[in-house]
């Protein structure tokens, strides 16, 4: 049985500064994404390429959206296994590289999962958990590099 789900979003360029885009550095990089029923998120560009740096900006949303399916496919995985999470937490970093003709990709990114377990006896389920919870991450499953893991398991006692 296949099961389908459909996402839809609106995009709103805001950085037109009265000239459009009649020179790469004559526009902003400015847009507002929303849906229905949800605060707005306003995004911009890497500094790097004259974003705002107040704003997220793609690079960093699907870093944050890696990020977020993993910990959401984690949990889901520890409750089927009856291991209580308490606690979680990532400091994720990706690498993209740019290529000589403007364009580029990510190459890699990097979870560094913190999750912290009621039962200290648990510990070696909590870290087995990582590899279903990548493999059911529908976002990880959709990219063409790597995203690694580096998952550090605590205990409260």
């Amino acid at each position: 049985m296949k099961l389908e789900h459909r996402y839809a979003i609106d995009l709103q360029w805001t950085g037109n500064r009265g000239e459009g885009t009649s020179g790469y550095k004559a526009y902003g990089r400015d847009h507002t994404v929303s849906t229905e029923g949800k605060h707005p998120i306003e995004g911009s560009a890497d500094r790097a390429f004259f974003g705002d740096t107040d704003r997220w900006n793609p690079e960093e949303l699907l870093l944050a959206a890696l990020s977020q399916c993993h910990m959401l496919s984690y949990l889901a995985e520890a409750a089927r296994s009856g291991l209580v999470v308490v606690g979680y937490t990532d400091a994720a970093t990706g690498v993209m590289e740019q290529t000589n003709d403007g364009g580029g990709h990510f190459t890699s990114a990097t979870l560094r999962p913190k999750v912290t377990i009621a039962d200290p006896a648990q510990a070696e389920l909590a870290a087995s958990l990582h590899a279903p919870a990548s493999q059911k991450c529908f976002i990880a499953a959709s990219v063409n590099f790597p995203v690694g893991h580096e998952p550090e398991i605590l205990t409260l006692a």
